[in-house]
């Protein structure tokens, strides 16, 4: 059988030297595709939620690299745990033929990355999939949260920020 969608090829990493946190999303949606941005789909709560979380402000920066200087000055990075894909659309539900990101070659030029929060249950499941190797050799904390994806439409704000949280001080 023929997977169907276009191929889709993700985003690099966006981290520097003094990243100890990486964020992942599954593979970015079409409006993030489109625009060159991650979470760049208008109705996706994750800047406003680490504006929110990281800065106190309920307004995330309009300005994607004052977005991107938002999280690496607080040592997080980006990226996702999938490389490649084919897809239809932008739900996660909808990808398959998925390759994995090179994590143990990040984890190697990068090692104070000691944690990982996966943005959605899809993330989460391709990471521990495409991982095993690395998350046997252990030092790695690996965390799911809930996506902030506007699909997932059973979290209020105020519920990813609780979860949220609680995940970036585990």
């Amino acid at each position: 059988m023929l997977a169907e969608g276009k191929l889709l090829v993700g985003f690099d990493a966006v981290l520097d030297g003094k990243t100890t946190m990486l964020i992942l999303g599954s593979m970015p949606s079409e409006a993030s595709l489109r625009a060159g941005e991650y979470y760049a789909h208008p109705r996706n709560r994750f800047w406003p939620l680490m504006a929110l979380l990281l800065t106190g402000e309920e307004k995330a920066p309009d300005d994607y690299r004052t977005r991107l200087k938002m999280i690496v000055s607080r040592h997080i990075g980006l990226w996702d745990a999938i490389a490649s894909c084919r897809r239809e659309g932008s739900l996660d539900s909808a990808i398959c033929d998925e390759t994995g990101n090179d994590f143990a070659a990040l984890i190697e030029k990068y090692p104070q990355v000691t944690k990982i929060i996966c943005n959605g249950a899809k993330s989460y499941a391709c990471f521990k999939r495409f991982n095993k190797l690395l998350l046997m050799r252990g030092g790695l904390t690996v965390v799911a949260a809930p996506s902030t994806s506007p699909a997932n439409a059973r979290y209020r704000m105020s519920e990813l920020a609780k979860k949220w949280g609680e995940a970036l001080t585990l």
